[in-house]
This record gives C-alpha cells, structure tokens and sequence, in this order.
C-alpha cells in the first residue's frame, strides 16, 4: 500500500528509540570454558618458543603442565563422570593420550592436543550461550506495557502481562503493538516484518488482525486483545526456536560416532598387550614399554586430526570470503545438504523496495522524468519505505526536487503537496480515485499482475502515471539458484510471508517452481519438517526473525549477514557475512570437498595405524620409531587438510558451484 508518513516529531523519535530492541549477549569471559581455554593456549604459547630456542626444562615444563592442567581438568572430570555412568568418551580418551604422550617425554605434542579439545569446547559453548541470549532477547520485541483503555474511556498504561483476551488498548504512532488482537478503531500502517517478513508496512483497519511486537507507522488504533501475552504469535516463536532446537537431531562429527567402540576397544587392547605377555613371563619392565608404545601407537590423534584440518580450513576459507560457518560440525553438515529452501525478502531480494516502472497515463503530456520529480518531490517530506522509492528513484537519475508545500498525509491512502505551483497527490489507486478510469485500471492490473505494488500520481486533479514499486531480486540470485541446483540435484524451494503473486513473479525470475507464499513463521517450520521427514537434508537460506524456527529446525540454517536479524543470525548455523548470496552454494561446494578430504585421511590414518600396531604386536617396534610414525601420520593427514586454506580452494569450489570444471 501506498500511505505516507509524516516528518517524524521528537516524541516520535523517542518512541522509536524507547522500543529498539535491546542486545542481551554473553561476555566472552563470562564462560568458565573460554576462560580455561584461553588460560591453557597462553601457556602453551609461552612455553612452545622456550622449548623450541632450547631453554631448560625448568623453565617451560612448569608452564606445559599448567596447561595440561588448565585445558584438561575440565573434559577429564566430565569424562571420569561418565565413566560412573559406563561411558567412555573420546574426550578422557584424549587427556588420556596426551598424558601418555607426557610420559614417554612428548610433552608438547600432549598439550597441543588438549589445546584443541579444549577451544573446541569453548567455541561450542560460545554459540549455545549467544543462541540462548538471542531468544531471550526476540520477547524485548513486545513493550513491556500497553495503553489499556477502560470502559468509562479512561486510559491507564498497564503491564502487556495484565492485559486479557476482551480488552481494549490504544497504539500510537510510533508505539509497538503490545498483543495480539484485532483492530476495533481506526487507521494505519503497521511494520509486521518481523513476523511476516513482508518487505512494506501494512495497512490496518478496522477488522484486521495485528500481532504484539509489530510497529505502527501512523495513525492511532484501537485494539481488542484476542491472545494472552503467554500465547501470542512472538511467544510462540521463542517456543519453536526452543523446542526445534532441543529436538534437532544431535551434531557430531563422523569419527564421534564411532568414538565410543574405538575407545573401549583400544583401552581392552593395550590392557591385553600389557597383561598377556606379562602372564606368561615377560619382565614388567618390557610389557609396560610395550604396552606404552601401542597405546601411543593406536591412539587416535591422527584420526582426530583427520578430521578437524580439512574442516577447519574450510571455515577459515569461508571465513576470509565471508561466510562465518560456526563449527566443524557445522561445516561437515554442509556437505551432507541435498534440498535447500529459501526465504524472498532480504535473502532472494534486496530487502528494499524500488521503483522499476513509471508509466505515464496515455492523456498526459508530461514526460517520464517530470512525473517522476513531481512525486518525489511530493513524497520527500515522508518517511514511509515506498516514499523513500520514489525520491531515490528521481536523484538516481539526477533530477532536482522543488520544495513542497501544504504537504498532508493520510494512512491508507497517500499524500498530497502543491508542487511549483501543481496539486500532486501520490498514493493507492483504490482510494484516490473516485471514478476508475479504464486506462489507469489497466496500468495498475498490469504493474500488479508483475507483482509490483502500484502508486497512482494524480496533477491537479488528473491522473497522470502509475508508478510500479517492487523489491528488487538480487543481481545474483538466479545463477545461485541454479548452481544450489547443479549441486543438490533438486531446485531450492521459496519460502515467504509475502503474498502469493508477488512470490510467484519472483520465483519465475529466480527459477524457482516450488512456491509457497502468505507463511507465518510457524508454517515455515512446519514446510521445514515436512521436507525432512520426507528424507531431505534441507538447508534453510534466511534473514529475519520469523525465520529463526526453521533456521533452528533444519539440518542447517544459513542467515544473510547484513539486514538479518540478531536471533536469525545466533539461531543460524551459518552467516553470509557480506551479504553474498552467490557465497552460499560456494561454502556447500567447498564443504562437499573438505567431507572428501576427511574420508583421505581417515584411510592414510587408518593404515598407519594398523601398520604400527601390527608391527608392536608381531614384532619390536622400537618406542620412538612408533613416536616418529604416530607423529609422522599426524603431521602428513594435518598437511592434506591444510591444503583448503588456499584461495584456490575457494576458487575451485566456486566453479564445482557453477557448474565448472
């Protein structure tokens, strides 16, 4: 719709400022992991260069077992706990290794590893902390009061909590929606974005439904509360993004899934190495020693470190081309993605409304450009979105505004000023015309049947043009359209709050067949589960807050960086950070290889590890040649991970994204 605002006045600004949502996040330091970690990666840093430039023991043992203690205490207790619950987990398993590493006199190798494990928990209990404040923070959506207005006419501001289904309350200009309910009175436009995602505010009127944590533009409404504050439509959006991602299958990296057998197994088998020869008399001394060589030998830090380089490059990658994947995990669940689904505004389009026609009535003498500085110059006191279109339209081509006078502005309908001397209304067909030209109808079915939103500029007292306005799709969007495609075998489907024609037109631009249109936020996480209890792994592509539950729903949830939301952007898995979408189906490719990587080194891993642990049963490996060929294997499956880092990677992941070769 087409209705202006009118210049803001310092109350209005205020309340603006009154209910900007506010940002809860975590400290960094807040979280005794990433305090234990960052102690434990300062240690090894200090110590490293002393060992290293050959100072004494003295001075960087200390300083290593600090570190061992630091980084190590937490996932050792958490494993010890386990195992009074008869779980053995790869976490002891590691401290356990590293502690042997320490003991054969591979001290840093030890506390490298615990550095890892450590950052890793870190970095995991980061995200689950700033996921949390994120959803704490979308109820600061809703006011904390609401205007309620008794039966004798008397207004008194009460808590939204108090508020029950029957009442009535007052919303001003400016003033958030502080529950669900129904206009009873009056006339406005309410910016409902956050839970429809649509791209303009719409027009309420009496009859129409509003929802609490919605801004109201202009006008004063009267509204019948239909919904208790525990049921509105934003409560229950903190509920979906809870409980989707509480039920989210778990995350684990390939080689935790098996971590669980290898880890019984390897501590029975160097328990058996040890105890078998010794029960048939070897000396003590020699079944420790050949014990302690197999442990170290089949211990899995070269299959721990199989994994984690590829992944990790990858991110970095990603990182320096500006998408900030946020785990490992996240990273290798990438790769696995076979069906994408993709929110419209601000993800497929540009997210701000544009004029893209301007079509002068046939009976008019005026030119395009003058009917375009006319309106703008009109609409230039306004801050309504579509106002805003039309003046950037008229300086994208350079023309000058004269001043407007007797500017007046009516919700719903539009604006009206006396431009150099001219009467120029500017605003929605429907209501400025009192007798339907065929001509004008006609431009405005064809604008609309585009899917564009139609603007009618009256000249003292004649139509003169039909301006069309619509949200721009992105430069990039139909070719990641196609490479998401190329890549998953399946065209991406379009998930939206926007209504069904403008989504259709858009989705025809994009390629897009699978069209789903007029969602609310619960809708879009129900289409969500639908494809994935159909067997998809679905990767959802989105921006705003009425995203979040199906972000937090799906396989993996990738948020557009620039216009996202702060809970869409702590709910998603992944962040485009430049606002690229032609990056999302590079980060899949690039994913696709790492995951390949991985299965490379898992097989160098594996055979030197049953390599060597054959040869220490069968034969005498000699302790530090086991060392030299654990490390060996390590440093060799670390190197094959590194080689993402490059940009070529990037570059080659681009093309497998496209199509290219």
């Amino acid at each position: 719709m087409t209705a202006t605002l009118t210049p803001p006045s310092a109350a209005h600004a205020a309340s603006a400022r009154a209910t900007a949502v506010p940002r809860r996040r975590t400290r960094l330091l807040a979280l005794p992991e990433v305090r234990w970690a960052g102690a434990a990666t300062a240690l090894f840093l200090l110590a490293l260069p002393l060992q290293l430039t050959g100072a004494p023991a003295w001075t960087w043992g200390p300083l290593y077992a600090l570190a061992y203690v630091t980084g190590g205490w937490e996932p050792g207790w958490a494993g010890l706990k386990a195992l009074r619950d008869r779980t053995l987990d790869v976490d002891l398993l590691m401290v356990v290794a590293a502690l042997g590493a320490a003991s054969i006199g591979q001290v840093m190798d030890g506390a490298l590893l615990i550095v890892i494990f450590a950052t890793s928990g870190a970095l995991e209990a980061l995200a689950t902390a700033r996921t949390a404040d994120s959803v704490r923070g979308l109820l600061d959506l809703a006011p904390a009061t609401a205007t309620r207005i008794a039966a004798d006419g008397r207004e008194q501001a009460v808590a939204v909590e108090e508020l029950t289904v029957g009442d009535a309350i007052l919303v001003r200009p400016g003033e958030r929606v502080g529950a669900d309910g129904r206009v009873l009175d009056g006339t406005g436009e309410v910016d409902q974005a956050s839970i429809t995602g649509e791209p303009l505010p719409a027009v309420k009127e009496p009859g129409d439904e509003v929802f609490a944590g919605t801004l109201n533009g202009t006008g004063a409404l009267r509204v019948r509360v239909e919904r208790d504050a525990s049921d509105s439509v934003i409560a229950r959006i903190v509920r979906m993004v809870e409980e989707a991602s509480e039920t989210k299958a778990p995350t684990q990296l390939f080689i935790e899934k098996v971590e669980q057998r290898y880890s019984l197994g390897m501590v029975a088998a160097t328990l058996a190495v040890f105890g078998v020869p010794l029960a048939f008399g070897q000396e003590f001394s020699e079944a420790l020693l050949r014990a302690m060589t197999f442990m170290i030998v089949a211990s899995p830090c070269a299959v721990v470190l199989a994994t984690m380089p590829p992944l990790l490059s990858a991110i970095a990658n990603a990182g320096r081309h500006g998408v900030l994947v946020k785990s490992a995990v996240v990273m290798e669940r990438l790769g696995q993605v076979d069906t994408v689904a993709l929110d419209k505004t601000g993800t497929l389009t540009e997210g701000t409304p544009r004029v893209v026609d301007v079509r002068p009535v046939p009976e008019c003498s005026l030119d395009e450009d003058e009917l375009l500085r006319l309106a703008a110059a009109a609409e230039h006191p306004s801050e309504h979105p579509l106002a805003r279109a039309v003046v950037e339209a008229a300086r994208e081509r350079r023309l000058d505004l004269p001043a407007a006078r007797d500017f007046t502005s009516a919700p719903g309908t539009g604006v009206k000023a006396v431009v150099e001397g001219r009467t120029v209304e500017v605003g929605t067909p429907a209501r400025l015309l009192a007798d339907p030209d065929g001509a004008v109808v006609a431009l405005v079915e064809e604008l609309e049947e585009c899917g564009r939103t139609a603007v009618l500029v009256i000249v003292d007292g004649g139509p003169a043009a039909v301006l069309g306005i619509a949200d721009r799709l992105r430069p990039d969007a139909a070719a990641t359209v196609a490479a998401l495609t190329a890549l998953t075998g399946t065209t991406p489907a379009l998930l939206t709050g926007d209504n069904s024609r403008a989504a259709a037109h858009l989705a025809a631009q994009a390629g897009i067949e699978d069209v789903r249109a007029g969602l609310l936020p619960q809708d879009k996480l129900g289409a969500v589960r639908e494809l994935e209890g159909a067997g998809h792994q679905v990767m959802v592509v989105g921006d705003g807050v009425n995203d979040a539950p199906a972000l937090a729903a799906a396989h993996i949830g990738v948020a557009m960086g620039r216009a996202g939301s702060d809970l869409a952007l702590e709910t998603a898995d992944a962040v485009v950070v430049r606002d690229e979408l032609a990056a999302v189906p590079t980060t899949v490719a690039l994913a696709r290889r790492a995951r390949r990587l991985v299965v490379q080194n898992l097989v160098i891993a594996g055979v030197f590890i049953a390599g060597l642990v054959v040869w220490d049963l069968f034969g005498t490996l000699p302790l530090p040649l086991g060392v030299a060929g654990h490390e060996g294997s390590t440093v060799l499956v670390g190197l094959n991970g590194l080689r993402l880092l490059r940009d070529t990677a990037w570059d080659r992941a681009a093309a497998d994204g496209t199509g290219g070769s």
